[in-house]
């Protein structure tokens, strides 16, 4: 169940704080595993846009050219006029004043800039999904994140490309805050832009259906989240011969745009990225999911809510590489780490998985909990027990003797629990949340409540100190790796984490206000897994967990996840060009289903890296 408990958390990738939506990752509840938005706001914003697009629709026929555009817009007359200016510029030649394209960055050097929203009843979303972005552009380089009304006239020039992210559906009583320099910039320039989501029909609209169409070959104007009065039910994404899922709540889904692709003279060609499946009424109605055309990728959704280990997120991950690296070569990669190793751990069955690594030549993460306790005596017949590795001198053996074969140390806590509270099950080390308080709702889901009493940076680093203090009081390593107890810290715990350890290998939480340098928000977050190293908003690197745990029973709502689920899982990930298949593993189960998971892994392409390769 330890496994399942945060398998639930971070269940695919970006989570809901108060009961997630798809996950794994160390024990199997967490929340309500989805987005990092509370559920009820993943609904309200739902039902926001799906309305606001029907308007949309309803209005079309009176909004056909940017002359008639709304007079509640105060924008339209110098809209109107700076439009005449620019078709006749176009006019006069316009592919002379298309800015070039800047030379490819080198490796690791690309300059990313995330825009996003923040107006509307559902504005805090918009910092969360920048998060997401930012987070996953620190792979490829720095990441420079704003407001999109901050944008200024040249600024997309500055970058080596730009994501959007349209969370807000501007329209009726929320005026458009793109500025009209964005729309001009993203249209004069040959600079990469991903526009994500919401408001590219604003755009079209700006810079004149005609003027759209002759670059990029479609109309956003008449493209729309709804065919026959509904937004269907898309569960699949083809991308790069993968099928990946999607799974949204019914009720909670906006709706993925349909693209209205235009052919003929005067229409530039569209290629088709991903394709979106439509499964509604028993059939199956494909239609773009993403598409691109000169200097615009297109996603006709933001996935970043209830995704999983198999999502259409996938293809997000990987088309930003055709933007900031796209001359990375393929290659996939494997890793895997034993996970929550206490003083009580069976030395036994730790070295019969050792030695099978060491039989494949496979490096691999030990994630060591140095200090068991069972305050409450729950797994003692109700007496209170604690045991230190400094105890346990044939364990700290045969940690070495791992250590001597392919295995690095990674520090997994302190205790891996929190005083004698039951946080959120019966306050064990291994079962309980560390620097996160929790419990278990009456539906059987780990809803998270926030961060613990006292938490600070003083008190995480005491809790760390003391984790390195044993780890040398038996001569160990002091461990360069870190894994957060269930992945579930504050945002001033994870600064501490990087002043302590070279790089995360987790899954994490992002807290809002992080991009505005604000306070912390700790009731609105994402949650985030990743397919390959990256450097966080956090200003730490953070190596990938992205297909779970081996966990045989359900446990928290979530179902079991077997070697199979793994291996599927690490056949999705192969869309991502250079990402990787990276799991975890109890070691108090029997050997046969990490072989089986190895094996899976391997036929499949992957080579097995040690975690320590990974930072630099």
């Amino acid at each position: 169940m330890i496994a399942l408990a945060i398998a639930a958390l971070l269940g695919g990738g970006f989570l809901t704080p108060t009961a997630a939506a798809g996950g794994s990752a160390d024990r199997s509840s967490a929340h309500d595993p989805g987005t990092g938005v509370r559920a009820q706001d993943v609904r309200g914003w739902a039902a926001t846009q799906r309305s606001a697009d029907a308007q949309r629709r309803a209005e079309m026929a009176e909004k056909r050219t940017i002359g008639n555009r709304s007079a509640k817009d105060p924008r339209s007359n110098r809209l109107v006029k700076k439009v005449k200016k620019l078709r006749s510029a176009l006019t006069a030649g316009p592919r002379l004043r298309l800015r070039p394209r800047a030379a490819a960055a080198e490796p690791g050097q690309a300059k990313t800039l995330v825009l996003y929203d923040t107006a509307g009843p559902y504005g805090h979303l918009g910092e969360l999904y920048a998060m997401g972005v930012a987070n996953l552009g620190g792979h490829f380089g720095t990441v420079t994140a704003k407001p999109v009304q901050e944008y200024a006239s040249g600024m997309l020039e500055n970058y080596d490309a730009t994501v959007y992210i349209g969370s807000t559906y501007y329209g009726g009583e929320i005026p458009d805050a793109v500025p009209e320099d964005f729309y001009l910039d993203t249209l004069l320039s040959e600079r990469p832009v991903v526009w994500v989501g919401a408001n590219i029909w604003n755009m079209a609209n700006s810079i004149s259906r005609q003027e759209f169409g002759f670059k990029y070959g479609w109309d956003p104007t008449t493209s729309f989240y709804e065919s026959g009065g509904s937004v269907g039910q898309v569960s699949k994404v083809t991308y790069k011969g993968q099928q990946l899922t999607r799974t949204i709540p019914a009720g909670q889904d906006g709706g993925v745009l349909r693209p209205d692709i235009k052919t003929g003279p005067g229409y530039a060609p569209v290629a088709e990225v991903a394709q979106a499946v439509d499964t509604a009424g028993g059939t199956e109605t494909a239609f773009p999911w993403a598409i691109r055309s000169g200097n615009l990728t297109y996603v006709g959704e933001i996935p970043f809510t209830y995704v999983n280990e198999t999502d259409r997120v996938i293809a997000f991950q990987d088309l930003l590489f055709d933007a900031l690296a796209p001359q990375t070569a393929e290659q996939h990669r494997a890793m895997v780490r034993l996970e929550d190793i206490t003083p009580l751990s069976d030395a036994t069955r730790l070295r019969a998985i050792a030695d099978y690594l060491k039989s494949q030549n496979i490096s691999y993460g030990i994630n060591v909990i140095p200090v068991y306790t069972d305050p409450k005596g729950a797994q003692n017949n109700g007496v209170p027990r604690t045991v230190k590795l400094s105890q346990r001198p044939g364990l700290v053996s045969t940690l070495k003797y791992m250590l001597g074969n392919g295995a690095v140390l990674m520090d997994h806590g302190y205790t891996h629990q929190y005083g004698n509270a039951d946080n959120p099950y019966n306050g064990v080390s291994g079962d309980d949340f560390e620097f996160f308080r929790a419990h278990v709702a009456a539906d059987n889901s780990v809803v998270y409540d926030g961060p613990v009493a006292e938490d600070s940076a003083e008190w995480a680093q005491g809790r760390i100190t003391a984790a390195l203090a044993e780890f040398a009081r038996v001569g160990l390593p002091k461990p360069k790796l870190w894994t957060t107890p269930h992945y579930a810290a504050s945002a001033t715990d994870y600064r501490v984490f990087a002043q302590n350890f070279s790089a995360r290998l987790e899954r994490s939480l992002y807290f809002a206000g992080t991009l505005r340098g604000a306070a912390a928000d700790p009731t609105r977050y994402l949650g985030q897994f990743f397919p390959y190293p990256v450097t966080d908003v956090y200003g730490t690197k953070v190596l990938p967990e992205n297909l779970g745990s081996y966990e045989p029973e359900a446990a928290n709502n979530h179902p079991p996840r077997l070697a199979a689920d793994l291996v599927k899982a690490a056949k999705a990930n192969l869309a991502v060009r250079d990402g990787f298949a990276s799991f975890y593993y109890h070691p108090y189960h029997p050997v046969e289903p990490l072989k089986e998971t190895v094996q899976g892994l391997q036929q499949l392409g992957y080579t097995f890296v040690s975690p320590e390769s990974l930072i630099g």
